[in-house]
């Protein structure tokens, strides 16, 4: 479901999945979103001054599993991502972003936009192409170990200890 900053929803997002759970279903167009999406996500938990985002809900649950009490939101696209509107009480927003030309204009825009409002933007970089592929790769321990080095010392002892 894709809600705007007060819950309601905006549109929706559909993946068909493989029968086996592979991967995605051997179809033409295999994920579809609809509705008003510019400026809305997907969202896991309820952001107040810390929030993570990123551009699809899987480069967003990846860091989920190791940061489950982190409000994060999909976009579900690059240019989407730059269009996120913010909570009124954000203070910190971390870009989780590919290493792709795409996601490098994505944070980019979306770092001023957040700084123009006096909100501090820090990107999460994945070690490989993308964050579900070093949760794939790596492993959940791994993941865990580099994003606990990217991000602030408060939200370390926040989201991740205890």
């Amino acid at each position: 479901v894709v809600t705007d900053l007060a819950g309601q929803q905006t549109g929706a997002h559909r993946t068909w999945l493989a029968p086996d759970g592979s991967g995605k279903a051997p179809v033409e167009t295999p994920r579809r979103a609809m509705g008003d999406l510019l400026g809305h996500a997907v969202r896991f938990g309820t952001a107040d001054e810390v929030l993570a985002a990123g551009e699809g809900i899987e480069t967003v649950l990846s860091p989920r599993q190791v940061l489950p009490r982190m409000p994060m939101l999909a976009a579900l696209s690059a240019a989407h991502l730059a269009a996120i509107l913010f909570p009124p009480s954000l203070r910190r927003l971390y870009v989780l972003r590919d290493r792709d030309p795409a996601g490098d204009g994505a944070r980019d825009r979306l770092a001023a936009r957040a700084a123009d409002r006096g909100i501090e933007a820090v990107s999460l970089m994945p070690r490989e192409g993308a964050v579900h592929d070093d949760l794939r790769r790596h492993g959940a321990n791994a993941l865990r170990a580099t994003l606990k080095d990217q991000l602030h010392p408060e939200d370390v002892r926040r989201f991740m200890e205890g």
